[in-house]
């Protein structure tokens, strides 16, 4: 099995210490702010986390499907791979408009790269994937090996 090293950006194990050394770097600048009320308008994009599309996997008797929620993405954004039995989705969804607005009063929406793979056992066939991109949804179907399909064994 390959391992995708994550960058340092995106790592969930980096994000509450990051978050932590934030926290007191701002109060060493303003250590007033722990008697004001937070505003919804000071937030900033480094405050919200990177996005990773929702996605649902099910496995059926013959099959595994994958659906991932990618609103505002077209064909050509997004790449399906599998490779040693692991599923790698990955695009970006770029900024509409310019960069370096200020004038936002809500901002919730993600933007940028996003990496998600799914590890499936060795029963998929790695023939047989087929991937559909419609109405902001990405439906992938692996289909099972025939021989790992469970078999009904008669005792004599």
């Amino acid at each position: 099995m390959k391992l995708t090293k994550r960058s340092e950006e995106t790592s969930v194990m980096d994000r509450p210490v990051r978050t932590f050394d934030r926290f007191f770097d701002d109060l060493w600048r303003d250590p007033f702010r722990l008697f004001r009320m937070p505003s919804l308008f000071e937030l900033s994009e480094r405050d919200l986390l990177p996005w990773h599309p929702l996605a649902d996997v099910e496995e059926t008797d013959d099959a595994f499907i994958v659906r991932l929620d990618l609103p505002g993405l077209r064909k050509k954004e997004i790449h399906v791979s599998l490779q040693d039995n692991v599923l790698t989705v990955r695009g970006e969804r770029k900024h509409e408009g310019s960069e370096k607005r200020d004038d936002y009063r809500v901002r919730e929406r993600f933007y940028g790269k996003f990496e998600r793979t799914f590890s499936l056992p060795g029963t998929v066939d790695p023939n047989s994937v087929q991937a559909e991109f419609k109405d902001g949804v990405l439906t992938v179907h692996i289909k099972k090996h025939p021989e790992s399909k469970a078999k009904e064994i008669s005792i004599k």
